[in-house]
């Protein structure tokens, strides 16, 4: 017997006010972190002591939790996972790419691409609230499966990290065109920030990897077969194979500096169209937009 599934609209306004408010506090940390870094640019010699930062973090960090309290209030009024449409899918990636970075804090310094993350993260909480804002629905027989949570997990976590890696990517660029050098000085070498995305780059490829593979398992499960050339397939194996071409030529071509950063750029934009112009204006079994 199917079980009944009961929709909570009212609750999910009242998530939609807290998703509005995590906006709100990213929002006043961006800012924070755009006066610190607006004032390292123009001092010299000892940075001083920055209440500014640890304010800016301490503001992110309670805009996350707040940001994740809607999310999972989102899933409770739907009675499920919140990852059926546009709206839900950018808010639980805007949450783990906020856990992704936060948590990295903890093994690396990355401080310096604060002003990035939260300033992404703010453009994807407004354009759920103001362009992809859907009321809560039952899910489609194809996405009513154990591999919606297996599947879509694993690809925001690699979004996560693909994010943080553009942002070193963005560091590396600045740093080496040798702009705002007062500022560029106080972050890490051209080598420590060429590694650094090297790494999360090499952790979301395993994640995007395991997405490929997992996506074309539930496609057999649910049309029968494990390829069919659908436009969200298709765009998942672009980014595989931008992913796959960046780590091969930093790997054993030495193809690495300017050349590297870019194409780590290229693949995450690839992320960024798969993610809105394929789910928004393409055609296929993989769009679920809600739209």
């Amino acid at each position: 017997m199917t079980p009944v599934i009961v929709l909570n609209e009212p609750l999910s306004q009242v998530s939609l006010l807290l998703v509005s408010s995590a906006m709100a506090f990213i929002a006043v940390a961006l800012l924070l972190f755009s006066f610190q870094l607006a004032q390292l640019s123009k001092v010299e010699g000892v940075v001083p002591v920055s209440k500014l930062e640890r304010t800016g973090f301490v503001v992110l960090i309670f805009g996350t939790v707040v940001l994740g309290i809607g999310v999972v209030l989102r899933g409770v009024a739907a009675g499920r996972v919140p990852w059926a449409n546009m709206y839900e899918f950018a808010i639980s990636t805007a949450f783990l790419i906020l856990v992704v970075y936060l948590s990295a804090m903890k093994i690396k310094d990355l401080r310096f691409i604060a002003t990035f993350i939260s300033g992404f993260i703010l453009v994807i909480l407004f354009a759920a609230v103001s362009l992809f804002y859907v009321e809560v629905k039952t899910l489609m027989p194809a996405l009513q499966s154990y591999w919606l949570v297996i599947h879509v997990v694993v690809a925001v976590l690699a979004t996560g990290f693909f994010t943080v890696a553009a942002g070193l990517h963005i560091a590396y660029l600045v740093k080496a065109s040798n702009r705002a050098k007062n500022l560029m000085d106080r972050f890490p070498s051209l080598e420590v920030l060429e590694r650094l995305a090297y790494r999360f780059n090499v952790v979301g490829f395993v994640q995007w990897s395991f997405t490929l593979i997992a996506g074309a398992i539930w496609a057999e499960r649910a049309w029968h077969r494990y390829w069919g050339w659908d436009t969200k397939e298709v765009w998942t194996f672009i980014i595989w194979t931008l992913y796959a071409g960046y780590l091969h030529a930093m790997a054993t071509r030495g193809w690495n500096g300017k050349r590297a950063a870019w194409l780590g750029l290229i693949a995450f934009f690839a992320v960024i169209f798969n993610f809105t112009i394929v789910n928004l204006f393409f055609k296929g079994l993989h769009v679920y937009s809600g739209l």
